[in-house]
């Protein structure tokens, strides 16, 4: 058995996450991760995930989008690594009922170098849309708006 260290994480966003205007990137700012090794928040950017280590990371990501709007609101999810946006990665998804929510998610693959950054940039094609948490219940557990999950399977 093969054990690669210094390469996992989990991180989530206990919040809503809104845009501020229509159409425009913004980049999600996760929680401090619950566990990892290798991968972290950057210190001074927290909308920057950095990676100690080079070799290849599957990354699992989820969002979980709502919608107050009647009208069809696009959503846009994809990477960008080291400031430069992936190229074929994005994730399309619209809503078209007001109070809707439903759940969006994708694994890929990166090859990252020691010291990369990446970041997950979002778009709403409207402010009424955005991504959602929800509060725990009597019954039921909380649940992000957002989630990434980095495992290193590769150096």
């Amino acid at each position: 058995q093969l054990i690669i260290a210094n390469g996992y994480a989990q991180f989530i966003q206990d919040n809503d996450v809104t845009a501020a205007a229509a159409d425009t990137a913004y980049s999600i700012t996760y929680d401090a991760p619950g566990f990892a090794d290798g991968v972290s928040r950057d210190g001074t950017n927290p909308e920057r995930i950095v990676f100690e280590e080079g070799g290849i990371f599957l990354l699992a990501f989820t969002a979980q989008i709502s919608s107050t709007s009647g009208s069809t609101v696009t959503f846009r999810f994809w990477p960008r690594i080291n400031g430069s946006d992936v190229a074929g990665s994005t994730i399309l998804s619209n809503l078209h009922q007001n109070d809707a929510s439903t759940v969006v998610s994708r694994s890929a693959l990166f090859q990252v170098s020691a010291g990369d950054y990446l970041e997950v940039r979002w778009s709403a094609s409207s402010t009424a849309g955005f991504l959602k948490a929800e509060s725990a219940t009597a019954y039921a557990p909380a649940a992000p708006s957002t989630t990434l999950a980095v495992t290193r399977i590769r150096a």
